[in-house]
Formats: C-alpha cells, structure tokens, sequence
C-alpha cells in the first residue's frame, strides 16, 4: 500500500457501483492507467476529476488487492473553451482515443508532452487555428509512432521534394503519397504510379515543416482551406490506418472535425 502524486491528465469517467467512478488516467510516468474515484454527486473530487482536466493528481494504492483510489486532484488546466467550442470538443476526443487504442506509441513520456501540447494549444486558439493544430498534432504521433512518411525524398527517385522555389507554375505541381511505400512520390514519378491520396507543393512542404521546425515556427506559417483540406485527408486516413481499427470519435463527429 502507498500513496503517491503524479501529473496526470483525465481522459474519460465511467460509473461505476452507485456512486463511484471509473477513471482513466494518462501520466508520462505511469502511461494509462485506472483508478476509482469514490463519492457522490456533492464530492468535490468529482466536479474536479473530469475529461480533459490536468494537473497533479493523488493516489492510494492497494497492490494487494490491485485497487487505486483517487484522493485529490489538482487542477492546474480545466480547458474550458472545449465546453463552448463543439469542434474543439471532439478534437481532443479524437486525440485521446487515438492515445489510448495506441497505448502511447509506447513512449508515454513523449506522447504527455505532444497531447498536452495540443490541448493546451487548442484551447488558446480559434477554431480555425485548432483545426491547423489538430493536423499538426497528428502528423506529429505518427513520427512518435514510427510511421510518418518521409516528406522531404520521393520515395521512387529519392529526389528531394522540396527543390526550387515557390513560383507560379511549382505551386500547381501534385504530389502522390503511396501507400504501398509509405512514401511520397515527386511529380515525374507521380505519373507512371497511382497514389491514393495528391497533394499540393504547399500541404507538402507544410508537413515537412511540422517535421523539421519549432511548434513556434509553424504556428506562423498561413495555410489556405483547400491546404488544409488535403493534408486533413491524408493524415486522418493515416492515422486510422495506424490504429488498427475505426476510431468512435470520427464516426461521431463526422461533419464537425
């Protein structure tokens, strides 16, 4: 038996016996875990021990009887523009769910400081900037993940994708992504292979900076809508294909994320 005290993140409550709750907890020490939160509807732990809410949470756990109790929590972010903002609500649904059917890539350490990262982010930001940092977000667990493609080499010709400048007639070339290589295919070697998904010179070269520049870089960078458009439908394709199976949080939110 022992109490101790980790940062934690909630990600989801589920009742549990008349009163108490079953809470799911991420921590970069930890990972995912569970605990249960006793008390009823006028418990202050219960209004503080909520989805999306973070800080430094307390714990007792019995390893005889494999039973952890929540004893406190203290909130350091409540998030509270997720609860006026529908998108951004299932935003950092969609982020949790991918954390949990991924178990944290495996780096839990990693993966607590990208999805804080984009939680805290979202919640400073218009709806406009969070969808942009939603496609960040997930570009960026797909490298914690180990499988982003490369965005800088074609993956036929090893040419580099990002060669010459920004002109007119570079900005209206295509690029392929091949699912077969788990690369992206230049504009020569686009046209004697199938792609699924075509991107423009402009969503390619804004994932390469995701890949290779400060969150603080990137965030200055201006993406258009149909930019946006394209990166959105190659990143959540990929995503979902990397986590084994179709994610709730899209099928709900179909017309909103």
């Amino acid at each position: 038996m022992r109490n101790f005290s980790t940062p934690a993140l909630i990600l989801s409550t589920q009742i549990s016996g008349e009163n108490n709750r079953r809470v799911t907890v991420f921590s970069p020490d930890e990972g995912i875990h569970f605990a249960t939160l006793y008390g009823g509807p006028k418990s202050k732990l219960r209004s503080l021990v909520s989805p999306m809410n973070s800080g430094v949470i307390y714990l007792y756990r019995d390893e005889v009887k494999n039973q952890t109790k929540i004893t406190d929590f203290d909130v350091k972010n409540c998030h509270l523009s997720f609860r006026e903002n529908l998108f951004k609500t299932y935003a950092a649904s969609f982020a949790t769910e991918i954390l949990i059917k991924t178990k944290c890539a495996g780096s839990p350490k990693e993966a607590w400081k990208i999805i804080n990262g984009f939680l805290d982010g979202i919640d400073l930001s218009s709806e406009d900037e969070s969808r942009l940092g939603l496609i960040r977000f997930l570009w960026r667990y797909l490298g914690l993940l180990g499988v982003r493609p490369d965005s800088a080499f074609c993956v036929s010709c090893s040419s580099s994708l990002h060669s010459g400048k920004f002109t007119s007639d570079s900005l209206s070339l295509k690029y392929s992504y091949s699912p077969f290589e788990n690369g992206f295919l230049c504009p020569d070697c686009s046209s004697f292979q199938t792609g699924t998904f075509t991107l423009s010179k402009a969503a390619l070269t804004y994932l390469e900076a995701v890949s290779s520049l400060s969150p603080k870089e990137v965030r200055k960078i201006a993406v258009s809508g149909k930019t946006l458009l394209e990166m959105k439908n190659l990143v959540y394709n990929l995503i979902e294909q990397n986590c084994g199976s179709k994610l709730n949080s899209l099928e709900s939110g179909i017309g909103i994320l």
